[in-house]
This record gives C-alpha cells, structure tokens and sequence, in this order.
C-alpha cells in the first residue's frame, strides 16, 4: 500500500485528519504510525466513535476502577475517560499543532448531544471542555443547528478554537459562517490574539447521497435514476464557492489583516456508504485547496491504495452543481427536507450513541464496584 496518493493529497491542500480515537490507538502507537507513514495531521471524535471505543477490549478497565473508587457517577466517568484520550492525543500532535502554525495538529471533541437545542448549556460545556482538556490545539465541536449557532459565536468570542458539525445545506453554512465571524469580530473585541483562533466548518458529505438516491429511487423515473450519487459532491462543491465568498468580503479583509484565520471547509462523513460507489470518490472529487477530509481508516487505506487524484476537482464547478441541483428539483426532491431530515438524523443517531456510551460505562462501573 502507498502512501504517495496520501502525500499527492496534502500537497494539494487537502489536510488529512482521522475520523477515529481510542485508548487502544493510543496505547499501541497506532495513532503515531498515521502521522508518521499515512500524512495523517488531525484527529475528529464524536459520540459514535465513542460509544465503539468504549465497548470494546480493556483498555479503560483500570480508569473506570480508580473512578469507580473514587464514587465518581456515570457522566462523570464518561467525561474523565473521553477527554483523557483527547488530552492524549492533543500531545500526540503537539509537533504537528506547532509546525503548521497552528492550523492542523488538530483534536476535537463534541459538546453532549442532548445540547444541540439548547445555547447556553452548549457555550457551557464548550468552555468546560476546554477548561478540562486544557490543551492549545483542541476543537470543541458544536452542531450548526439553529440554536447551536448563537453558541458558535459566543464560545469563539472566549478564545475557544470550534469544530463546528452537522451541516448539511449551503444555506445553513453561510449563517455558520456569519456566526464564526461574529465570534472572531467579539473574540477581537474581548481582546483575545485571534491569530490564535482557528475553526472548521464540517460539511457532511455521503449521507446526502444516501437520502437524496433513497428518494430518487422511490419517484423510480429514468430522469430520477440518472441522478442517483451526484447530490453530495455537488452540494460540496457548491459549499466550497460560499466559503470562497464568505471570506473575500471586506468585513472579513479587516479581520484578516488583524491576524485572523479563515474558517476552513472539512469534509465530513466521506466514508462511502453505496458499495456501487467508488470508496474513494468523496475524496477524489473533493480536492482543493485549503480543506480538511476527515475519514475512517478505511477511507483513508483505500486512498493510499487506489484513489483517483486528479489535482483540484473542485474550483470551478460551481455553474454545474447548481445544474444538478435544478434537475433535482425538477424531478421531485424537496431538497430543503432532505436537509431537514438529515440534520433530525444526526442529532437522534449521536443522542443514541451518548446512550449507549452511558449504558457501557454504567456497566463497566458496576462490574468495578463488583
């Protein structure tokens, strides 16, 4: 396996981060090995990834007994283990944070999912975790729902780096957008370097595929079928023009010139989900330049393997997507409940993986108290 096509891809701007932690990954120098053979410059976490962490093998067992000694409950146990790992891993790329200028070296971790409507308990946990983990180079993530945007600005504006996650629709990144540079605008304001804040804004790829063709496939017209794994890359594409207009403005020239970072496009959910797809074709045709793709390792050993780089495979494309976006229409697709749905999905698929994390370490805690 080669990793050229993963060099081919950093040289193209496209920085490389990994959509999976654990204690083992840690433990057994795995995550080392990523940085060092397969380009790998950042680490993104969520419930999901958790809840699989945790209930698999013994790596937390000695934690969660000391917890358990100490009379620690459930959330209080699951809050110790998660930021531990990210404390861990926050090190692990400490070169990697302070060589790219603070850019990339990257870890995130996310705000419970039973915050995603509720601002203040968000902006809270925001600062908390930051507070706890206490690192330079962690990213709090917090969804782009309605009320998770007032919380984006407001946690920026206290200096805080954000991952901001769950965003389906161009036109909830452009307000995403809006809120990050009201956070940076306050965060100056505040009298915090905002040289030192950076962010990201995770667009969420595959699953758009997956609902868009689920719904083509139901009007089962040719004209529908034909457009059955283009909604995805073109919603994408269509994303990275915004950015590139959100960020030329003169409203954010000021801000630039005071030393501020651009919120950067990251590619979210890649991995593949149709087996009649291409594996890599959330990444072969998303490149550009200044964007993050965060994917599963098999995502990111099927690039090394056999990706279809062809240079930047995005700028330009913007008449086209919206092209497709017409045709969609015209065929039937309420694309704004496609995005609707998807962002309900989100929050309801990671609330039940938090519940599920619980669920193992409550065990796990039970098992210590024996």
């Amino acid at each position: 396996m080669s990793a050229n096509n993963l060099a081919a891809l950093s040289e193209a701007g496209v920085s490389i981060w990994l959509d999976d932690l654990s204690r083992s990954r840690l433990q057994t120098g795995s995550l080392v090995g990523l940085i060092k053979d397969k380009h790998v410059v950042g680490v993104t976490t969520n419930p999901t990834i958790f809840a699989n962490a945790l209930s698999h093998g013994e790596a937390y067992d000695e934690q969660v007994r000391e917890l358990a000694a100490r009379g620690a409950d459930v959330d209080a146990v699951v809050r110790e283990l998660t930021t531990t790992d990210v404390r861990n891993a926050c090190d692990v790329f400490r070169e990697t944070y302070q060589a790219s200028g603070g850019k990339d070296g990257r870890v995130s971790i996310e705000v419970e999912p039973g915050l995603a409507k509720n601002t203040d308990g968000t902006v809270a946990q925001a600062l908390e975790l930051w507070k706890t983990v206490d690192r330079p180079n962690l990213m709090v993530k917090i969804p782009a729902t309605v009320e998770g945007l007032p919380a984006i600005t407001r946690t920026l504006a206290e200096g805080v780096s954000v991952n901001v996650t769950l965003i389906f629709s161009v036109q909830r990144y452009l307000d995403v957008m809006d809120a990050f540079i009201a956070g940076i605008e306050q965060a100056r304001a505040n009298g915090h370097d905002i040289s030192q804040i950076h962010s990201v804004a995770s667009f969420f790829v595959s699953r758009v595929d997956t609902e868009v063709d689920k719904r083509l496939a139901a009007i089962g017209t040719p004209e529908a079928e034909a457009l059955k794994g283009e909604a995805a890359i073109a919603n994408a594409r269509l994303a990275y023009a915004a950015y590139v207009g959100a960020f030329s403005t003169p409203r954010w020239q000021e801000l630039a010139a005071a030393g501020a970072h651009a919120q950067r496009p990251l590619w979210a959910s890649t991995g593949v989900k149709d087996p009649a797809y291409s594996d890599t074709r959330y990444v072969d045709e998303l490149v550009v330049d200044n964007v993050v793709n965060t994917m599963p390792e098999k995502t990111l050993d099927a690039v090394a393997d056999h990706a279809n780089l062809r240079g930047d495979t995005v700028s330009g494309t913007e008449e086209q997507a919206q092209e497709l976006f017409d045709s969609l229409e015209q065929a039937g697709i309420d694309i704004d409940d496609v995005y609707e749905v998807l962002e309900t999905e989100g929050v309801d698929k990671f609330d039940k993986s938090w519940a599920e994390l619980l669920e193992t370490v409550q065990s796990q805690l039970d098992k210590a108290k024996g």
